[in-house]
């Protein structure tokens, strides 16, 4: 739609975006720094902290913090100079890529980090596949620059052939490892120096004119100079220059090379993103869609938080505004149960701190606390009955049996269970024979983090125990022919979380004879979230 009227100022200056990577591409530093430069922070924090360094502040869980990873994903909102960001950090560990799928649902573009010296991993391939179905604007920041790194030019064919978009450089390294400078920002012309010797300080900036400007030569030692002047000649010959449009369909992906843990070239890269990022963008519903322009608020759930304060069972949901401008105290209808929920206490993130959200307007990401009446998937609207659509939920790849080590425990546990399942951390499988409960999850790390969260939330030691089956698939069909298909196999049989029907598998084997045997019930693998 290229004829829709110009957004509201408020809502045209907020760039709503997530950061993708592998593990240990520095996703979380360049995560804080942008806090830093965005002044919602004094002093950045680092992943794994010593003594008095300062630990991160998107990684809140005790795992996160004995393990120095990611797991959940977490919003943050701070200004930038004229600009509002709404930044989701997400988990790159594979074991939670779920997580991470649906959490590109609510942001408008993708910031992905790459690691200098080992260019594009198998996480961020998969991570670059999901944006690509949902044709996100990518910008690249290719990190870790004052290491050992690979040649610019390996490194921009390496994403050009891998993820197949074009690449234009932004800016352009001077020097690698011990002997990288700084960089050389295309875009504005200025010659960025980086200081090593201080990591909060913001890198120092000379303007030049053009690339023959005596002043290079100051700066810049000679032999490192003469390579950078010859890389820079070939890379404007064989390289695209940067391309608004492209970028914003999702073709074309500007790099910025830097150190996030020197604070260097992390501001270009926020520059560049204030400029040429997406304003906030139309969201896909049922039965129309929403435009951010709209006067009525619309917004849906896509991800549940619970307990995120230990004293108290609250669940948070995350909720992104498709349109209009909310206030605090509004009324929206609940449309999956029609109900009208008062939004008295909405919550603006800083990652674990929060304050309250006294307005809101289309872009951003608020936290609704609630008893559970929210799920993922979920849309609240102005008494419209939209329903936002494409957010996925995956069947499960490992499955284990669960049980309280106290038998007692029981109905303890099943309370557990749910919440976690509610908030889409794992998938939880009541089968209609049996005790217990089949608990399903995308990676094992899961497992882990489920049992230490269900100790230290609810006082619940648990095991899990190896099942006989090995994935979950949704039944679909006639009602007729699913209740014959449910008789004949009582034994596979289970409901999840949400009271859906769900055949349990042994082997690819039970898969094929279902589809031979029954050619009227479907099977799938994915369900969409939403009743």
């Amino acid at each position: 739609m290229t004829n829709r009227p110009a957004l509201p100022p408020e809502i045209a200056r907020r760039r709503t975006f997530a950061i993708i990577s592998h593990p240990d591409a520095g996703k979380t530093t360049l995560t804080e720094k942008f806090l830093l430069y965005g002044g919602a922070i004094q002093m950045a924090g680092q992943v794994r902290a010593k003594g008095e360094a300062r630990r991160t502040r998107s990684d809140f869980m005790q795992m996160e913090k004995d393990r120095g990873i990611s797991v959940s994903a977490s919003a943050m909102s701070f200004d930038f100079e004229t600009y509002r960001f709404n930044l989701v950090d997400t988990p790159g560990h594979s074991d939670f890529s779920e997580d991470t799928y649906r959490t590109l649902t609510a942001v408008d573009a993708a910031v992905m980090v790459i690691d200098g010296a080992k260019g594009v991993e198998s996480q961020t391939q998969k991570l670059f596949e999901v944006c690509r179905l949902r044709d996100l604007p990518i910008l690249t920041f290719c990190n870790k620059m004052d290491r050992e790194s690979r040649d610019t030019f390996d490194i921009i064919d390496e994403i050009q052939e891998n993820l197949a978009i074009d690449v234009t450089p932004a800016s352009w390294p001077i020097g690698v490892g011990r002997e990288f400078i700084g960089c050389y920002d295309i875009l504005r012309d200025k010659l960025e120096l980086m200081d090593r010797a201080d990591r909060n300080k913001v890198a120092e900036s000379i303007q030049i004119s053009g690339l023959d400007d005596p002043k290079l030569a100051e700066h810049v030692p000679a032999h490192l100079l003469e390579k950078f002047l010859e890389e820079i000649e070939m890379a404007k010959e064989l390289l695209p220059t940067l391309d608004h449009e492209a970028l914003l369909n999702g073709s074309m992906t500007p790099i910025w090379f830097g150190s996030a843990m020197n604070s260097f070239g992390v501001k270009e890269l926020m520059d560049g993103l204030a400029t040429y990022g997406p304003e906030p963008q139309v969201q896909s519903a049922q039965p129309r869609n929403i435009a951010p322009e709209e006067k009525n608020v619309a917004g849906f759930v896509f991800k549940v938080q619970a307990n995120m304060d230990p004293k108290h069972r609250d669940r948070v949901a995350f909720l992104r505004l498709a349109s209009g401008h909310f206030q605090r105290g509004m009324k929206l209808t609940h449309v999956r149960t029609k109900k009208q929920m008062a939004i008295s206490n909405p919550v603006l993130f800083l990652a674990a701190d929060r304050e309250l959200a006294e307005e809101a307007w289309a872009g951003d990401i608020i936290g609704i606390p609630n008893h559970g009446q929210l799920r993922i998937g979920d849309t609240l609207t102005e008494g419209e009955a939209l329903r936002v659509s494409g957010i996925p939920s995956f069947a499960p790849e490992l499955l284990q049996t669960c049980r309280a080590g106290d038998p007692m425990k029981a109905k303890h546990l099943e309370k557990a269970l749910m919440q976690f399942a509610e908030e889409g951390a794992a998938k939880v499988f009541k089968p209609t024979f049996g005790s217990g409960f089949i608990v399903g999850v995308v990676g094992a790390l899961q497992f882990e983090v489920l049992a230490s969260r269900i100790e230290m939330e609810y006082g619940l030691p648990v095991r899990f125990e190896a099942s006989q089956f090995t994935s979950a698939r949704w039944v679909a069909g006639e009602q007729a022919a699913v209740d014959k298909f449910i008789a004949a196999n009582k034994q596979h049989i289970a409901t999840d979380n949400d009271g859906d029907t769900v055949y349990l598998t042994r082997l690819q084997w039970d898969i094929d004879r279902v589809g031979r045997d029954y050619p009227d019930v479907t099977l799938t693998a994915t369900k969409e979230m939403m009743v």
